[in-house]
C-alpha cells in the first residue's frame, strides 16, 4: 500500500536530521534519504526534495506543541511556556542534525528569509496550543504571533548553546522573553482602554447652546413696579 504524501515528508525529515547529524545538511541527497527511510526516489518524486525537506522541519517540530494538553489553571504565559518547551525537548533528540540544518540555513539569505516565515507559523501554532489564538484577547493576533516568534528565536539562540540537560539556559531565556511579552501586552491593553474611554461621547458642557432660563434668586434686583 503506497504512503500518504504526508507520509512519505516526516519519514523524509527524520531521516534527514538523523543523517545530518554525522555530515553537513548540504551533502544530504535525496537517494540517500530514501534508501535510509526504506523508501524509494519514485516515493518522493513530485512530493518532496531535499530542499522541501527542510522547510518541513520546523513543521514537524511544531507538532511536539500540540502533543499534550494545557492547563487551564495556568496563565497565559506559563501555557506558552509549557508547548515551546515540549518543540525544544523534540528539538534536543535530532539536536546535531537540527544545528547542521542551522548551519546550512546561515550560508543563504533566501533561506534565512524562508525561516523567518515558518518561525512566525511556528508561533501561530504555540498560540493555537497554548489556547491563546481566540479573538478576545487584548492584543492582536498577528501581532501576538510575530511577539512570540522573536521570543523563541531568542530562546533558540540560548538553546544551540545548551549544556545542560536540565534546559536550564534555555529555560531561563524563555521565561525572561515571555515576561517581557506579558508586561508589554498588559502596557498595550491599558493603552487600548484608554482610547477607547477616549472614544466615548462627551457629555454636553453646560456652558454649550443656549443658556438655561434665568431665575430670580435672592440676590437679583426686584423688578420694576408697575404704574
Amino acid at each position: 500500500m503506497a504512503l500518504a504524501r504526508e507520509e512519505i515528508v516526516e519519514k523524509g525529515v527524520a531521516v534527514a536530521l538523523d543523517l545530518a547529524a554525522t555530515r553537513p545538511w548540504r551533502a544530504l541527497t535525496l537517494a540517500d534519504i530514501a534508501t535510509a527511510a526504506g523508501l524509494t526516489l519514485n516515493d518522493f518524486h513530485g512530493v518532496a526534495t531535499v530542499e522541501s525537506l527542510a522547510e518541513a522541519v520546523e513543521r514537524h517540530f511544531d507538532k511536539a506543541m500540540s502533543g499534550e494538553g494545557i492547563d487551564p489553571e495556568e496563565t497565559p504565559r506559563e501555557r506558552l511556556f509549557d508547548v515551546i518547551m515540549l518543540r525544544f525537548e523534540a528539538m534536543e533528540a535530532q539536536r546535531d542534525g537540527v544545528l547542521s540544518l542551522v548551519h546550512f540555513r546561515e550560508q543563504s539569505p533566501l533561506k534565512l528569509a524562508k525561516h523567518l516565515a515558518a518561525r512566525k507559523a511556528s508561533a501561530d501554532w504555540a498560540l493555537v496550543s497554548a489556547g491563546l489564538d481566540g479573538a478576545d484577547q487584548a492584543v492582536p493576533r498577528d501581532v501576538r504571533a510575530v511577539a512570540v516568534a522573536y521570543a523563541m528565536a531568542q530562546a533558540e539562540r540560548a538553546w544551540r548553546k545548551e549544556t545542560d540537560p536540565g534546559f536550564a539556559r534555555t529555560m531561563s531565556k524563555l521565561d525572561e522573553e515571555l515576561r517581557k511579552l506579558e508586561d508589554s501586552a498588559g502596557r498595550f491593553s491599558r493603552f487600548r482602554g484608554g482610547r477607547r474611554d477616549t472614544d466615548q461621547k462627551p457629555e454636553a458642557d453646560p456652558g454649550d447652546g443656549d443658556p438655561p432660563p434665568r431665575s430670580d434668586g435672592p440676590g437679583d434686583p426686584e423688578p420694576a413696579p408697575q404704574g
